[in-house]
């Protein structure tokens, strides 16, 4: 059960984090100055977004857990599985930032998750 949660703290968290800067950079808006100067003004502006704060929090609690499952498990089994994240990520870009997949990409996050299902069952 531990494992179970590890892994969900891993895919859900970090991903979720990675969601929420994604959604503090739209804010910010496209960068198109790269002058040092130009990018601490952006960094200024990002660093008083809330999303950021939130997402790097999140990301946090998905390092640490990812550290506590490598703790136990092996990364030939660890690194696929938290691959689930794209599922996450596909999701949370439809209904979190609103962005719109296209079927070849669902295809893909599918296909993901087939190969996520057989590197589980590799190791029963």
């Amino acid at each position: 059960m531990l494992h179970f949660i590890g892994f969900f703290l891993i895919v859900v968290s970090g991903t979720a984090g990675e969601l929420c800067i994604g959604r503090a950079m739209k804010e910010v808006g496209e960068v198109h100055d790269f002058r040092p100067r130009a990018l601490l003004r952006v960094a200024g502006r990002v660093m008083r977004i809330k999303w950021l704060w939130i997402g790097i929090f999140l990301m946090a609690i998905g390092f640490f857990a990812l550290l506590g499952v490598l703790s136990v498990e092996n990364v030939s089994f660890v690194a696929p599985v938290t691959a689930l994240s794209y599922v996450v990520g596909g999701l949370g870009g439809t209904f979190f930032l609103g962005e719109r997949l296209n079927r070849p990409r669902w295809a893909g996050i599918l296909l993901v998750c087939l190969g996520v299902a057989l590197v589980i069952l590799g190791k029963h």
